[in-house]
C-alpha cells in the first residue's frame, strides 16, 4: 500500500482566471479542430464535442442531429448489424465523419464489427468500449483491432492515469477515453472505491498522449457548459457528453409522464436497468455500478447546443482565445472553495 499526498482536482475545485483578450464578440472564436490521428494517419475536422455511447444518449437519431454542427457521436453498441444497414443507407453521405462504432471485446462484438465495415468501408472510427481499460486482455483486443483495420480511427478506454494512455496508444489506439467514475449516472467510485478526479486526470493524460502524438477524450463528469471549457482548458483534444445530451426528442430512453410533466429515463451502462435489458440482469459474481434517473424532457437537442457551444466561446472571449486550440494555453485554473452564488437555486 502507498499514499499519493499530492490533490487531485475535479470540475467544482477550480474556476478559469479571466485574461485581456483583444477579441470583440463571441462570433470572432472558431470551435473547430483539425486532428491527423497517431497510427491511421486520418485527418478529421469538427467541433469535438461527443455524445457517449449510452444507448440513451448514442443514438442514429442524436447522432444526425450533431452532426449538422460538425459534432461527434460515439454509436451505441447495442445497434443490431441490419439497424447499422438500414441506417447508414439513408443518412447523409457524410455521417462517416461525425460518428464511432462501438464495441465491446467479446468473440461476437469482434464479428459484428467485421460485418459492418465490410458493408461500409467509409465508416472511420471504432470505439473500443470498456469499463476497465486496465486489464491485459483489453490491450489485446487493441492490437488485435489496429491489426485488423489498419487504416481506421481507434479510440480505446476508459483509463485515467499517464502510463495506461501511453500503453493504449502505442498498442494501437489514436485517442484514449478518460474517466472512471465521474458520470452522472455512474457509481463505479462508490461501489468501489476506485476512481480519479476528471480534472487531474485529464492534466496527466493529455500530457503523457501528447508526447506521443496521440489525443484524449475526457470522458464524464461534466454538468454544465462550464464543464466542457474547463475540460477543454485542462488539455482534453474532445469531450464526451452523456447527461447532458440526455432527455432530448433524439435522446433513447423511455418518455414517461407524472402529474403532467414528461421525463426520459437516463441509465449507466453497468446500472441493473442495462443489464436487464441486454444480459439478463446483474450476473452473481458482480455488482450494478450505475444508476437509473428519469431527467426531466428538454424537448429538441437544438437549444441545448447553442448552451453549450456558446457557453464555450464566451469562455475564449474572456481569456483572449480565438480558437478553441489556443484555450489551453490561455488557461490559468484557481483553486476555489465556491463556485456560484445558489441562493435562488431549488
Amino acid at each position: 500500500m502507498r499514499i499519493e499526498n499530492e490533490i487531485k482536482l475535479g470540475f467544482k475545485d477550480v474556476m478559469i482566471r479571466p485574461k485581456r483578450s483583444t477579441l470583440k464578440s463571441r462570433s470572432q472564436v472558431s470551435l473547430d479542430r483539425e486532428f491527423t490521428f497517431l497510427h491511421s494517419q486520418t485527418k478529421w475536422t469538427g467541433v469535438p464535442i461527443m455524445a457517449a455511447n449510452m444507448d440513451t444518449v448514442g443514438t442514429f437519431s442524436l447522432a444526425l442531429a450533431l452532426a449538422k454542427h460538425n459534432l461527434f457521436t460515439a454509436i451505441h453498441k447495442h445497434y443490431s448489424f441490419e439497424a447499422w444497414d438500414t441506417f447508414l443507407q439513408e443518412a447523409p453521405e457524410h455521417i462517416e465523419n461525425y460518428i464511432a462504432v462501438s464495441t465491446g471485446t467479446g468473440s461476437k462484438d469482434g464479428e459484428k464489427l467485421k460485418l459492418i465495415f465490410e458493408k461500409h468501408p467509409k465508416l472511420r472510427f471504432i470505439c473500443i468500449d470498456v469499463a476497465n481499460g486496465y486489464s491485459e486482455h483489453f490491450v489485446k483486443f487493441v492490437e488485435k483491432t489496429r491489426a485488423q483495420f489498419p487504416d481506421k480511427v481507434i479510440i480505446a478506454g476508459n483509463v485515467v492515469t499517464g502510463e495506461m494512455v501511453e500503453e493504449l496508444l502505442l498498442s494501437g489506439a489514436d485517442i484514449v477515453k478518460v474517466g472512471i467514475g465521474p458520470g452522472s449516472v455512474c457509481t463505479t467510485r462508490v461501489k468501489t472505491g476506485v476512481g480519479y478526479p476528471q480534472l487531474s486526470a485529464i492534466i496527466e493524460c493529455a500530457d503523457a498522449a501528447h508526447g506521443l502524438g496521440g489525443q484524449i477524450i475526457s470522458d464524464g463528469g461534466c454538468a454544465v457548459p462550464g464543464d466542457v471549457s474547463k475540460a477543454f482548458g485542462a488539455g482534453a483534444d474532445f469531450v464526451m457528453l452523456g447527461g447532458m445530451l440526455a432527455g432530448h426528442e433524439e435522446s433513447g430512453g423511455e418518455l414517461i409522464e407524472h402529474e403532467g410533466k414528461q421525463f426520459k429515463k437516463f441509465y449507466g451502462m453497468s446500472s441493473e436497468t442495462a443489464m436487464d435489458k441486454y444480459v439478463g440482469g446483474v450476473a452473481e459474481y458482480r455488482a450494478s455500478e450505475g444508476k437509473t434517473v428519469e431527467v426531466p424532457f428538454k424537448g429538441a437537442v437544438e437549444n441545448t447546443l447553442q448552451d453549450i457551444l456558446g457557453g464555450i466561446r464566451s469562455t475564449c472571449t474572456y481569456v483572449g482565445a480565438q480558437r478553441l486550440k489556443e484555450l489551453t494555453k490561455r488557461t490559468t485554473f484557481i483553486r476555489v472553495a465556491e463556485q456560484e452564488n445558489q441562493v435562488y437555486n431549488p
